[in-house]
């Protein structure tokens, strides 16, 4: 398989309180999304890049586990996980400090302590905890419906 390379691009204007931006993906299901100061300390309409880290790791590690699954012979009705990416103050800026991914799965042929262990591997695994590895603490959650 060849090397695989991704581009996402950002434009910012103005100071850090009052100005705004956009991010873009290379694929275009991101366009010209708004962020700001706002939408990252105070809740505003658009996105932010703690966000946009919570979601690209919600879905890596929701494919990571889905091929671990499926390669232990159980079949995937659905995953459904939800990534929560948490900031604190650091000094005089900010760091992220944690992921917390909680998943809920409709699995046949596992039972609850598998599919803790497949939720596990998992997390450990998928390519965006290997990068946050070491720098933040990642925890996960399994519930097996």
């Amino acid at each position: 398989m060849a090397d695989i390379a991704r581009k996402a691009t950002a434009h910012w204007e103005g100071d850090l309180k009052h100005g705004k931006g956009t991010v873009s993906t290379e694929s275009g299901v991101l366009d010209g999304a708004q962020y700001s100061f706002g939408t990252r300390f105070e809740n505003g309409k658009g996105t932010n890049p703690e966000e946009l880290l919570a979601s690209a790791h919600a879905g890596c590690f929701t494919m990571q586990l889905s091929a671990l699954l499926a390669n232990h012979g159980h079949t995937i009705e659905s995953l459904d996980t939800q990534a929560t990416c948490e900031m604190v103050k650091d000094g005089p800026g900010f760091k992220v400090s944690a992921m917390k991914l909680v998943v809920r799965g409709k699995i046949t042929g596992s039972d609850q302590t598998d599919f803790e262990e497949h939720v596990k591997q998992a997390a450990d695994m998928c390519p965006m905890s290997q990068v946050m590895k070491g720098n933040v603490e990642i925890t996960h959650e399994a519930i097996l419906e």
